[in-house]
């Protein structure tokens, strides 16, 4: 691209929409870690507590929040403005549930960033939470209308994720021995980074309670009050050979399996937003500049290219070119979808996922979008610009552009 149109991404103005902290709590293991005795609004409410405490904002500044889940009933409405009230911050503050899938967390940070962009307020909140452990399951599967069941378009929209990855990987001719070898390379990054402490700066530990057993008499069982400040995914060894052990999860014939996918977690994170007039006048310090967020629409049955599709639209509506970006934040839903959406976009593989993605790290559904924010800033030097990108079941991609300050 021109050097005229990348300065133009980096140009400072006072209505910019700045990031004034982008953090995150550490992501849990599902049905089994430390976030499987409470709800998505225990861990909202603790986490924005501590978010409120470390970025030092003046909670009065709040105008609204939105916050992105999948799973809950309503995708939240109710017991998530709930978890901001009790976390401080104040009634005059709106709230709204967003839920567009896996990109929910970061549908928060663009429903923020436009309403400020627009004039409709100067400071927000878009955050992202999940309990997989309390909403996962037979349960999450949509209800259907009997009559439209047999149609092929809505079946298309309720095709497994897990199968939409093995029509991706069959598609575009994908191996499972190159599935496992980038999953593979997820897990030592990741684990790196967690026994490196590299994840320290964006993780907030929250304190919770914690059952010390199983016990069907729940009387029976002790309640244990722990801190959780270090993902429970991540772990050592992990090798393409041990990978190629596992059994397809989806289909007999299939490529995936439980170590080439996300692992389901728990997690929740936020990102605060102001106008950069009003960061200055307050005195907070700004990490970063929201540029612009794109959403597109693909084939439901190969949701997992969505990122092939979104991040060109959205460097194309920036001007830029991956050239541009130095650093990337795929999700990795699946091996095979992440791969091919890398390197369709030609992305270089030692600036995608640098301290590991989902596949090691977990996916809390809804928290996902607003994780990655967390991720990528203290992976950016000052003048860099970075993206976050996922696909979308039912067939769709989002990506985001981002600059360090």
């Amino acid at each position: 691209m021109s050097p005229s149109l990348k300065q133009a991404v980096l140009e400072k103005r006072p209505d910019d929409v700045v990031i004034v902290g982008a953090y995150r709590t550490a992501i849990a293991k599902g049905g089994r870690g430390s976030f499987k005795d409470v709800g998505s609004d225990w861990i909202l409410t603790k986490f924005l507590a501590a978010f409120l405490e470390k970025t030092g904002v003046d909670p009065t500044l709040i105008e609204d929040v939105a916050v992105g889940n999948v799973l809950n009933r309503a995708a939240g409405a109710s017991e998530h403005r709930g978890a901001c009230l009790a976390a401080g911050i104040p009634n005059t503050a709106a709230f709204v549930a967003i839920n567009r899938q896996c990109s929910s967390g970061l549908m928060a940070i663009s429903d923020i960033a436009n309403k400020i962009k627009c004039g409709e307020i100067d400071c927000g909140i878009g955050a992202g939470v999940e309990s997989m452990s309390s909403n996962y399951g037979p349960q999450s599967i949509p209800k259907v209308d009997a009559q439209l069941q047999e149609n092929e378009e809505m079946a298309k929209c309720l095709i497994p994720m897990g199968i939409t990855n093995e029509n991706v990987a069959e598609k575009y001719s994908i191996p499972r021995d190159k599935q496992d070898a980038f999953a593979a390379e997820s897990y030592a990054k990741a684990e790196k980074a967690v026994s490196s402490g590299a994840f320290k700066s964006e993780i907030l530990p929250i304190e919770l309670y914690i059952k010390e057993d199983d016990d069907e008499d729940d009387e029976a069982s002790e309640i244990k009050r722990i801190n959780v400040d270090t993902d429970e995914g991540p772990r050592k060894g992990v090798s393409a050979q041990s990978l190629g052990k596992l059994k397809p999860a989806f289909k007999p014939t299939g490529t995936t399996h439980a170590g080439n996918a996300s692992q389901v977690s728990d997690g929740a994170a936020a990102v605060l937003l102001m106008r950069r007039d009003l960061a200055e006048k307050k005195g907070y310090p700004i990490q970063g500049k929201f540029v612009l967020c794109s959403t597109v629409g693909v084939p439901p049955e190969i949701m997992g290219v969505g990122p092939a599709v979104a991040i060109p639209s959205v460097l194309k509506k920036t001007g830029l070119t991956v050239r541009d970006v130095s650093v990337f934040e795929v999700n990795e839903a699946f091996a095979a979808q992440c791969l091919y959406s890398a390197e369709s976009c030609e992305i270089p593989r030692e600036r995608l996922n640098i301290n590991g993605g989902a596949i090691a790290l977990g996916h809390p559904l809804g928290c996902t979008g607003a994780r990655q924010y967390a991720t990528i800033l203290p992976l950016l030097k000052t003048g860099e610009i970075g993206l976050t990108s996922m696909c979308i079941g039912t067939g769709m991609g989002a990506a985001s552009i981002l600059v360090k300050e």
